[in-house]
């Protein structure tokens, strides 16, 4: 009995945070947002209707979008667009808003080919993300979307299955992750100058990750001892919170996405040597205290519950392109400068996921791997975290729960229900004018080294949820 005292202790502590934040949690006919989102997000991100954002370039600001791409593939640069957001019989109409592209890999061309500008006879169009900024030059109420200052559209990159990141962040909220951003899907149409509106076909409509959301999360970050004006970091590939011979990683970078560094400080950048000073502190705190010290602080330091349930589902996903395993597609948000901050962790990016598995030095099967050694010790966060008993039982009970046949969280049963919903919706929409990703297959990505992994398909050899549930409940 005394193995399971701590654990109980655990699960006893979760179930009062859960009554707790009841008063925070959406109505009911909102669930697709997360907890404690406000009236924004309630109206944009709810699934009940398919919205339809258009926009509509000047043909000489499109080129100099193209240029911009041909210059320098990571451009941040911005033009000039109006858009227009459509949901059921409601139409915002916001001019003089910013669309600029966006991506890491992921950046396309979204028109012809390099040196290129637009053929108005014969447009070969492509996919790819776009952001859209309606606050960008005209800073007032009416250069908003029901109070959203800026949304994401991105298109269903190796994903022919167009629900995975959509099913992951629906997860992520599900279990009451409130740091996870809101999305759903959406229809894009593009107009350059004077021709015909071109059908883009449907994507994912996201909330971005900055001040903003931090903003709309305040409630929440104040509920559990934080602060929403405090210190945001973009984290990329090689985010690792290393240390190697006392020597913390220092490949830190104010503002500046065109560079890709490991991190990227996105807030208060008139604070950066501060911001970096801090972060520097914060990883020599991840690999240089002992055991003992280590998890007095880290217990003091952040929500530890929240966390482990964060990774939990990343794991659960198979989201293998992520901190722990491949040290990437992470967000690190501090709440003050001072020696007392405390710290989140915010989850994104979640393409590869559900079945589309990665080669890395860690893993080769994201569905069959263990999630007990799911990354590395190279990566110290979470693999320090686990090394305490009550914390490592935390996590495996998240995970078992997460598989739990009784509950609609990744049971192979409630999600291909859910992925049929969403198929229900946009199936007649996928058709589109770039004349790519045309239909819907159950697959996933062709680069994956897992290429017979299913989602709809109920043998239990090839599901994806079948085959990481069996796993899980294997664990002891």
């Amino acid at each position: 009995m005394k193995r399971f005292w701590p654990i109980l202790l655990l699960l006893a502590a979760t179930s009062c945070v859960h009554d707790r934040m009841q008063d925070l949690l959406p109505d009911a006919d909102t669930v697709n947002v997360a907890p404690g989102a406000d009236s924004a997000l309630a109206y944009i991100f709810d699934e009940s209707v398919l919205p339809e954002i258009h926009i509509k370039v000047l043909e000489s600001e499109w080129n100099r979008l193209l240029a911009a791409f041909d210059a320098d593939v990571n451009t941040e640069e911005y033009v000039y667009c109006t858009a227009t957001y459509i949901k059921g019989a409601d139409t915002t109409v916001v001019p003089w808003s910013g669309l600029k592209l966006r991506g890491n890999s992921s950046r396309r061309r979204p028109e012809g080919s390099y040196g290129k500008e637009h053929d108005r006879e014969h447009p070969d169009w492509h996919h790819a993300h776009f952001g859209v900024n309606f606050h960008k030059y005209v800073k007032d109420e009416d250069h908003k979307v029901h109070g959203m200052q800026k949304l994401l559209l991105k298109w269903f990159k190796d994903d022919p299955l167009y629900v995975r990141e959509i099913y992951c962040f629906d997860l992520f909220r599900r279990y009451g992750v409130w740091t996870a951003v809101n999305d759903v899907h959406c229809r894009v149409f593009l107009q350059v100058g004077n021709e015909k509106e071109a059908y883009f076909g449907v994507y994912q409509m996201m909330e971005p990750v900055d001040e903003h959301y931090l903003k709309r999360r305040k409630e929440l970050f104040r509920y559990y001892g934080g602060h929403e004006n405090g210190y945001l970091w973009k984290c990329r590939w090689g985010s690792g919170l290393r240390a190697v011979d006392n020597m913390v990683d220092d490949n830190f970078n104010n503002d500046d996405d065109t560079q890709n560094h490991p991190y990227t400080l996105k807030t208060h950048n008139d604070m950066f040597p501060q911001a970096k000073e801090m972060l520097q502190d914060f990883i020599e705190k991840v690999n240089m205290r002992d055991d003992t010290e280590f998890a007095a602080w880290v217990a003091s330091a952040c929500d530890v519950q929240l966390l482990l349930r964060t990774i939990a589902v990343t794991v659960a996903v198979g989201s293998w392109d992520d901190y722990w395993n491949n040290h990437n597609n992470w967000y690190l948000y501090f709440d003050s400068l001072g020696p007392d901050y405390r710290f989140w962790y915010i989850p994104y990016d979640f393409d590869y996921t559900l079945g589309t598995s990665g080669d890395t030095y860690f893993q080769k099967d994201a569905a069959l791997k263990d999630p007990l050694k799911w990354g590395t010790s190279a990566y110290p966060l979470i693999a320090r975290i686990l090394k305490t008993p009550e914390w490592r039982d935390y996590y495996v009970a998240c995970l078992k729960e997460l598989c739990d046949p009784a509950k609609d969280y990744l049971y192979y049963h409630y999600s291909i229900e859910r992925i049929n919903a969403w198929h229900h919706k946009i199936a007649p929409y996928v058709m589109n004018e770039t004349f790519e990703d045309c239909e819907i297959r159950d697959e996933p990505a062709t680069f994956g080294t897992t290429p017979w992994y299913r989602l709809l398909d109920t043998d239990p050899s090839v599901n994806f949820f079948r085959v990481k549930t069996r796993v899980i409940n294997e664990l002891q």
